[in-house]
């Protein structure tokens, strides 16, 4: 009787501990959290797979260094996993990163877009970057990426992603198309535009796109996010009152892309020194401060700003004490001796 009590007793210890075993397994198979930050990792060569899973441990890219061995050995990948340099991430599950450790997608460069920049400026930064200015133009073509969530904030008709890039680092390898960085890019601004976000730019009686559109001027206009906010709350308060937002890059920008030098007196529909409302699109790339600053303008209620030679931003409610500071602090910038 004892030894069958025995051996039941050590039947059910393996049983749990085997179902043990299997769900912390099965627990470390995913990824380690959801940030998408690349990680830039070498793997040398001879490593081995108990030094690689350690390597990847060690930069927070995998759960559990064990895992990694057991899912390697049980999927016959002992001796296949290839050295090189990879852009990894911890938002990767552990199939993804084994994945790219035996498919060789060795990182070779990467491509940086920056905020404030325009699609102009980011399609000669990819040129030099060594894509071909055809498969540039091919890539920055939006009508290739209508199944994005991004691009159902677009409006119908608009022949243009200006603004609509995300700014990031994207690593590449010898395959990595430039339409595959513009996909990623677009994705990540998707991502972005979070439900609160989305509920915040209606409630400032903005859709989507005109949200991008305002952050993309207050890129420009400001650096500093606390700066941004009272930039955007201008921007609402003069729009309320039927002032036009009076902001010299838009109307720069519509100058340069119709082939002109930049101009505050030359009239596009983005001169918003002439014209009311927000311009027909963004004038260059956004960032989250920028982006949030929209959503979230400050509590003044200020109608003017300048920025001053000095990087201080002097913001006012009436026209002359406006004027006094453009007079006082702002030379280089506003083109006066």
């Amino acid at each position: 009787m004892r030894l069958w009590i025995i051996g039941l007793l050590m039947s059910v210890v393996l049983i749990v501990a085997t179902v043990g075993v299997r769900e912390y397994y099965v627990a470390n198979l995913g990824p380690v959290n959801s940030s998408k930050t690349d990680v830039v990792l070498t793997i040398p060569s001879g490593a081995s797979v108990k030094q690689i899973a350690n390597l990847l441990q060690n930069r927070h890219l995998i759960r559990s260094a064990t895992v990694f061995e057991w899912y390697v050995h049980v999927t016959g990948n002992n001796n296949k996993l290839e050295a090189g340099t990879y852009s990894l991430s911890p938002s990767y599950d552990l199939s993804k990163t084994v994945s790219i450790l035996l498919s060789g997608m060795v990182t070779e460069g990467k491509v940086t877009i920056l905020p404030g920049k325009t699609l102009a400026q980011i399609r000669n930064q990819l040129i030099s970057d060594g894509y071909s200015a055809a498969s540039v133009d091919q890539a920055l073509n939006p009508a290739q990426y209508g199944g994005l969530p991004i691009m159902a904030d677009v409006p119908s008709g608009t022949s243009t992603l200006e603004g609509l890039l995300f700014p990031d680092t994207f690593y590449t390898t010898n395959t990595t198309s430039v339409a595959q960085i513009v996909r990623e890019s677009l994705i990540e601004m998707g991502k972005q535009i979070t439900p609160s976000v989305n509920k915040a730019f209606n409630g400032e009686g903005l859709s989507v796109y005109q949200a991008i559109t305002m952050a993309s001027i207050i890129q420009q206009e400001v650096s500093k996010p606390s700066d941004m906010a009272q930039v955007a709350q201008v921007f609402f308060s003069r729009i309320k009152q039927g002032m036009p937002l009076g902001s010299d890059v838009t109307a720069n920008y519509g100058a340069v892309i119709n082939g002109q030098s930049p101009s505050l007196t030359y009239d596009s529909p983005y001169n918003t020194l002439i014209h009311t409302g927000l311009p027909p699109t963004p004038i260059g790339t956004i960032s989250s401060e920028s982006l949030n600053a929209v959503a979230h303008p400050a509590n003044t209620n200020w109608l003017y700003f300048v920025s001053g030679d000095n990087g201080h931003t002097y913001f006012e409610q009436t026209i002359q004490q406006h004027n006094a500071d453009t007079a006082a602090y702002c030379h280089k910038l506003c083109g006066q001796p």
